[in-house]
């Protein structure tokens, strides 16, 4: 082989080269591109949601906290759901069933940690827009308490049986959906009619009073488009995920539950934007209590449920968290400020996962 015939091989070598480089960078900047969009997306249809919610909820003379924990959770909690529905029932392999798992813990750390220090910041942000004199949040502690209360004791549950292995840890699933239901009993003959507190009107019918259908089909049509953006979102951030070298599973802990509970985290944005935080702090804590009963039944039926060292470090950082919760409900009055440090806990648990 003569020189100019290397030349050419090495030339045609370096174009192959460039050309699968610039494909690359074209795949990054439409993952960049894509999970800016849908994370907008999210945002705007969000917008929608908490429009029509309110008004689903009075037209269905459902309280505000329950309006907060039972619709708003239930339709924001579906993206979450799905993925660990999806992962522990059609998974192919144990990898695969993990991910569920993982999905299912990584859930309720990202809520009682990220999501409730965003609503401290929110409020931090906006008081003086809002004429507040002080930074407390207002909201029903009491009722926040409980339902923290009520949350741990199950969710310590949650996190024994994946320390542990016996035969008939499957059937304990029932168990789990028993306790979501109990809870939405709860919730329902504890709720207060709203009053006559005048809520904006609605975007897709803002003449007039919308009834009944045109706030579920505006509700439902968001839910639409926060699940499809959602998806959107988490898989480019599994793509950005998996170039930062990350492991699948570990993705799933880390990134994926960010992304899922991004609506919850959106609608706690926007309401306190509102001045309605006592519907922000309902939300998450309603999205809590699905993430700690549904998701952990469709693990328990469909996997063997069993931890590794990552998924009891998340649950030991949400127990921690919700212990805090606890004691900040404790009081008459919770100052923004106290919810802030709470997105330090995961910080903690990600520098103890990258160390491990």
């Amino acid at each position: 082989m003569d020189m100019n015939t290397v030349h050419r091989h090495i030339a045609v070598l370096k174009i192959i080269h460039h050309e699968e480089s610039y494909r690359i960078l074209l795949k990054f900047m439409l993952t960049v591109v894509l999970f800016i969009g849908s994370a907008a997306a999210i945002y705007f249809a969000c917008e929608f949601f908490v429009n029509g919610v309110e008004w689903l909820g009075r037209k269905l003379g459902v309280g505000e906290t329950a309006t907060g924990t039972i619709l708003a959770a239930f339709g924001t909690a579906l993206p979450e759901s799905a993925v660990t529905f999806v992962a522990v029932v059609f998974g192919r392999d144990t990898a695969q069933k993990d991910i569920g798992v993982g999905a299912a813990l990584g859930g309720p750390m990202v809520l009682s940690t990220i999501s409730y220090a965003v609503v401290g910041f929110a409020m931090l942000w906006n008081h003086r827009r809002l004429g507040r004199a002080t930074q407390l949040i207002e909201c029903d502690s009491k009722r926040l308490r409980a339902d923290q209360a009520w949350f741990l004791s199950i969710f310590v549950v949650k996190v024994a049986l994946g320390l542990i292995v016996f035969a008939y840890k499957p059937w304990l699933g029932m168990l789990f959906l028993m306790a979501y239901v109990v809870y939405l009993l709860r919730e329902l003959r504890g709720a207060q009619v709203l009053g006559d507190e005048v809520l904006e009107p609605l975007k897709l019918h803002s003449k007039g009073d919308p009834g009944l259908l045109w706030p579920l089909l505006q509700t439902t049509l968001a839910l639409a488009a926060i699940a499809i953006a959602s998806r959107v979102f988490v898989s480019q951030l599994e793509s950005i995920g998996i170039w930062a070298g990350l492991s699948p599973q570990l993705v799933a802990l880390l990134l994926s539950p960010v992304a899922t509970e991004l609506p919850e985290t959106m609608n706690a944005l926007i309401w306190v934007r509102q001045g309605k935080e006592r519907l922000a702090l309902a939300n998450i804590s309603g999205a809590m209590m699905i993430q700690a009963t549904i998701p952990t039944a469709l693990g328990l039926f469909f996997t063997s449920w069993a931890f590794s060292r990552e998924l009891v470090v998340s649950g030991f950082v949400t127990m921690a968290a919700v212990a805090i919760l606890l004691l900040l409900f404790s009081k008459q009055a919770v100052n923004a400020r106290a919810l802030v440090p709470l997105a330090g806990l995961y910080a903690i648990f990600v520098a103890i996962i990258v160390l491990m």
